[in-house]
């Protein structure tokens, strides 16, 4: 049995624990999954501790910032995976999701009043940081976040990364210590973990469990909801069944062609995980554990970091996929934790490194060669079919090819009237459309255009100056597309 590791523990109030509470809660906000988690393990070992049941919340808001159809429906579908599988271990875990007639304040407080403690996660992004700090400032009973976001623990690092080669070399010196200190995989299966028989009466009478019409995602039941409409659901299906499908796939399918094809759209070769990633749907932990097996890999096969020395490949001692695949996976999805954990302003533009808001300003009077409205981006309706279609993508199935997410990216810079506009249409497109939006690893992806993680280019161009530029002309030259644009832009 692993003991959670104290590094991946936070405790938010220093407030005593309730002993004589009537049960454990896990307030899952983050990891919306009931194995590899170590929130959920953690909470299960308090349980055990002190003799109480664990009574496992996961709550859905409506009001949360870009709340729509799309975005409920992922986590929906998650929840109802989430019940089926408390269900098979005989464990208490209640669904809720707000409604008009049902919403969900004072819930936290109510719980709180009862319980010994509450563990929650440690997610570093979009609102969730001030929801937790906010409800751990109001409870008087100790409450714990944990980190169960990546491989590496997100606050050993104790400074931020500037790029993803001195991120990777930090990672070289330091992960193999945590590597193999992996989360249950059913932290549920311990017989000695003691169950809630029902949610509480009093609970539920206030707070119903999510109706059976809105977990199978009727479209009736979710067209009472107070949120976006306009944003219909994605073509992929949310959950930790279907985020292990995915997986299973790419591993099947894919994965022997990922160096080579994943920046490719017609090949499209990419893992398809970034949105379960997002949602906590499947584990960072899991998905290494399955490609470790592929790879018949142990930790005896890692090289010296003396000897790789930041390098993007050879530290692993896996296939060239492989390794291909873990440094998206780990060191430039996790630089982005990095970021997010150390700095409070990481979506803001004067989160840039200087040298770019530098050249940035320089530029910023240069006369743009077009200016298109938001609506008209937006609506995906530019001279540039190439765009369009990465953005009709983005629009029709919740997601954009990642190669073309850079480009995107640089020609919204390019006919922004500013960049500070410029960012603001990316973090509001990407945002409300994309199912990984509101991440760590999206806003990297974001600011990657402005110059974060990068370094100063040359020649200086104009509105770029210094920063990387790209043109559409180069992409389509240097791609295959010929169906990707039959698909998304077939005028």
């Amino acid at each position: 049995m692993t003991q959670t590791p104290a590094v991946r523990v936070r405790d938010l109030n220093q407030k005593p624990v309730r002993r004589d509470g009537q049960f454990v809660v896990y307030w899952m906000t983050a990891y919306r999954r009931l194995s590899y988690n170590f929130a959920l393990q953690r909470a299960a070992e308090l349980a055990r501790a002190h003799q109480k049941p664990l009574l496992i919340i996961e709550g859905l808001r409506s009001d949360y910032p870009w709340a729509s159809r799309r975005l409920h429906t992922f986590v929906l579908q998650g929840m109802r995976d989430n019940l089926e599988h408390a269900a098979r271990y005989a464990h208490c875990y209640v669904p809720f999701v707000e409604t008009p007639a049902n919403p969900g304040h004072g819930m936290l407080e109510w719980l709180a009043e009862r319980a010994t403690v509450i563990v929650t996660d440690d997610f570093p992004c979009f609102f969730l940081p001030r929801m937790i700090n906010a409800v751990a400032r109001r409870v008087d009973v100790k409450m714990e976040s944990i980190d169960s976001n990546g491989m590496f623990p997100m606050h050993v690092a104790e400074t931020e990364f500037p790029t993803a080669y001195a991120f990777r070399r930090y990672l070289q010196k330091n992960l193999s210590v945590y590597l193999p200190v992996m989360p249950e995989s059913e932290p549920l299966a311990n017989k000695e973990t003691p169950r809630l028989a029902a949610a509480p009466a009093d609970l539920i009478s206030r707070w119903p469990i999510a109706s059976p019409s809105l977990l199978e995602c009727e479209a009736g039941s979710i067209a009472e909801l107070p949120i976006d409409h306009d944003v219909k659901e994605a073509v992929m299906i949310g959950g930790p069944v279907a985020a292990r499908k995915q997986l299973q796939s790419f591993l099947d399918v894919r994965f022997d062609r990922y160096a080579e094809d994943r920046n490719q759209p017609d090949e499209d070769a990419s893992s398809g995980l970034s949105p379960y990633l997002h949602f906590g749907h499947i584990s960072v932990h899991e998905v290494f554990q399955q490609l470790a097996a592929k790879e018949s890999w142990s930790i005896e096969k890692l090289a010296d970091p003396k000897k790789t020395r930041g390098s993007r490949a050879g530290w692993w001692g896996m296939s060239e996929n492989a390794e291909s695949f873990l440094d998206e996976l780990i060191t430039w999805r996790e630089l982005g934790f990095n970021m997010c954990s150390r700095r409070r302003d990481f979506d803001r533009y004067e989160s840039l490194p200087e040298w770019a808001q530098t050249t940035l300003r320089i530029h910023e009077s240069d006369p743009r060669p077009i200016v298109y409205s938001f609506d008209q981006m937006r609506s995906a309706d530019t001279h540039d079919n190439l765009w369009n279609a990465a953005q009709n993508q983005l629009i029709t199935t919740g997601r954009m090819h990642n190669y073309l997410r850079m480009l995107w990216g640089k020609k919204i810079l390019e006919w922004s009237a500013t960049p500070r506009d410029a960012l603001a249409t990316m973090i509001e497109l990407n945002n409300r459309l994309a199912v990984d939006g509101r991440n760590p690893n999206s806003y990297s992806g974001i600011f990657w255009v402005l110059g974060r993680y990068d370094r100063a280019w040359g020649p200086e161009r104009p509105i770029f100056g210094k920063i990387r530029y790209m043109t559409s002309e180069n992409t389509a030259r240097k791609l295959h597309l010929s169906r990707y644009l039959q698909q998304f832009s077939p005028e």
